[in-house]
């Protein structure tokens, strides 16, 4: 005797289509709300680089000859922060929330979710700073140390002065 088809236990290919749309969507929204992040804390980054680079009224002179002399290079030690230290990148850690935590270039805290690498590229002409600007995430991978990111925002500044 066979048992009726109705009686089985199993799900339909109409609900597993729409459980597997559900899961599409959440993982699609997910990525999105990190790169969303991401892209905020290169924007912060950058204000702060831009910040950094802007020279005081009448300051100007004392890194670049006026006028511009080929004999005579710009003096970029004048400058302040960490844009006189191009040589080296720096790592900086942030929450969830894009507010920065833990120490430059330390370990990642245990609050951090992205890692953001800034690296200035050198030298900087007389009118514009470029810097490399990456942010990976999670925290605790390092992509400098073969570290397979679950994402990545990667953008070029350019700073005028």
């Amino acid at each position: 005797m066979k048992r009726p088809l109705s009686g089985s236990a199993a799900f339909s290919l109409v609900e597993v289509t729409l459980a597997l749309g559900v899961a599409a969507v959440c993982l699609i929204v997910q990525n999105s709300i990190q790169q969303t992040t991401a892209n905020q804390i290169i924007s912060t980054i950058f204000s702060d680089l831009r910040a950094d680079v802007r020279l005081p009224p009448g300051q100007a002179s004392k890194v670049c000859p006026d006028p511009p002399d080929p004999n005579q290079p710009c003096a970029w030690g004048n400058l302040h922060g960490h844009w006189r230290n191009v040589a080296v990148p720096d790592t900086l850690y942030f929450t969830n929330g894009a507010k920065q935590t833990g120490t430059i270039n330390g370990s990642p805290p245990a609050d951090a979710a992205f890692r953001a690498k800034v690296t200035y590229r050198f030298p900087p002409s007389e009118t514009t700073s470029l810097a490399d600007i990456r942010v990976t995430w999670p925290a605790q991978v390092d992509p400098d140390q073969g570290g397979v990111p679950a994402g990545s925002v990667t953008s070029l500044i350019a700073v005028n002065r």
